[in-house]
């Protein structure tokens, strides 16, 4: 295993002078916490993948996350603040220069530059090293009887789906995603109201930077109003928002059906380039198979910003600026039409949880299959592991899409954006 550079080390020593927020928790009548994850990521590339061209046949990738937390409370107000520190070492982080600020894409870190507030602090920046500290929450609120009110870094998460989420379009997760612990905060406020029967009305405002001139402009703003209510025996919720400069409305909800659940959202975009309708509806389901509990989950989902005929090299993507500025801003992670997932969490031991997930496009076809594994080592001690395998023909969107030629020649055979079989491991401690 190669060692940390010397400027690293420094950076993880950085960490002792994060004893304040310890001290002002015993001081005040709050509370602090945090974690620490070690992770590891092995790719794999195929022959004809133009990350081999950059990589090699394979890439390691060791990271560290830490997470200091601290929370105070005074009567009805609240303030709340995470501390982290990233560092990563490893052959991807080529790929994250690339094209910096897109989270999307392997070997990227977390970037404030489209967000109001710059609290990002690089440390170390080399050709397969990266140290930074940041703020990923940092905000004020307030609590009434029957309303709330926050104003900061923080996070919301909309709506009914479980994989993919049309409706919770501030700063998803990946759906491939492993460890979805955490969303990365925006700068916000964010209020609600709650009726006496239970419905509550949700408010948020996002206020953004334009990427290119550096200034707050109120067409990169998202202002969004969500009506949680009940009907009968169903939960429905309604959403209006008006998100880069495009109107959004969309209706949801979830509903007992026998034994499963299901869940549903519809939202409707209307920009100055293109109006696309986004579903995503699913059914989940729990039962004893051997002795032991599986939950399983059926999600599908229509991403109307998609590519229809299954193509999607660089003439395809500049043919739908829509959907490539969506997956530039980490707001979409699929580039077809229709998708289905399938996943099931098996608990083997109430300590060995495993889950078999599979994201498939069915209009190439190609597949994504994930196996995952969670080992709670002792009461503060987490162990993730898992094993992807992407599958499908070259020019698939989980098979690699077409990106030109072998070593940027157009007329060599064709290279693709491909990888192969990966694994991926952390463990995490909990203080």
């Amino acid at each position: 295993m190669p060692s940390l550079p010397e400027a690293l080390r420094g950076a993880v020593r950085g960490l002792l002078g994060c004893a304040l927020p310890v001290c002002l928790a015993h001081a005040a009548d709050g509370s602090y916490g945090g974690h620490l994850k070690g992770q590891f990521a092995l790719l794999t590339y195929p022959d004809d993948s133009l990350f081999r061209d950059e990589l090699g046949a394979d890439s390691r990738d060791y990271n560290l996350d830490v997470r200091l937390k601290l929370r105070l409370d005074a009567g009805p107000w609240e303030a709340a603040t995470d501390y982290q520190l990233i560092a990563r070492y490893g052959e991807t982080l080529k790929l994250g220069r690339l094209a910096p600020g897109l989270e999307t894409i392997p070997g990227s870190a977390p970037s404030d530059e489209r967000r109001l507030f710059d609290l990002t602090w690089v440390m170390v920046d080399e050709d397969d090293a990266l140290a930074l500290q940041r703020l990923d929450r940092l905000y004020v609120g307030y609590r009434g009887d029957s309303w709330v009110a926050r104003g900061g870094r923080q996070v919301v998460t909309w709506g009914n789906g479980l994989v993919y989420t049309p409706m919770d379009f501030f700063n998803p997760f990946d759906p491939a995603a492993i460890d979805k612990e955490y969303k990365t905060g925006d700068d916000m406020l964010y209020g609600q109201y709650l009726r006496a029967g239970g419905d509550d009305l949700q408010a948020v405002w996002v206020v953004r930077r334009d990427p290119e001139s550096g200034d707050v402009e109120p067409g990169v703003n998202t202002l969004a109003l969500k009506y949680h209510g009940f009907f009968l025996d169903f939960e429905y919720d309604l959403l209006a928002a008006r998100h880069y400069g495009d109107a959004i409305a969309g209706v949801g909800g979830n509903h007992a059906v026998g034994g499963a659940i299901w869940r549903g959202d519809v939202t409707v975009t209307r920009g100055d380039e293109q109006s696309a309708v986004l579903l995503v509806t699913s059914l989940a389901y729990s039962w004893v198979m051997g002795g032991s509990n599986v939950s399983g989950l059926l999600e599908y989902f229509h991403n109307g910003f998609g590519i229809a005929g299954g193509t999607y090299g660089p003439q395809a993507l500049a043919a739908h600026p829509d959907l490539t500025e969506r997956v530039a801003r980490g707001e979409l992670y699929t580039l077809g039409r229709d998708y289905l997932a399938a996943s099931a969490l098996i608990e083997l031991t109430p300590l060995v949880l495993f889950t078999p997930n599979l994201f498939v496009n069915l209009n190439d076809p190609s597949a994504l299959l994930q196996l995952v594994g969670q080992f709670d080592l002792a009461q503060d001690l987490q162990l993730l592991a898992a094993f992807s395998l992407p599958i499908g023909a070259a020019g698939t969107e989980f098979g690699g899409i077409e990106w030109g030629g072998v070593g940027g020649d157009p007329g060599a055979p064709a290279a693709y954006l491909s990888t192969g079989p990966g694994l991926w491991g952390q463990i995490a401690w909990y203080f």
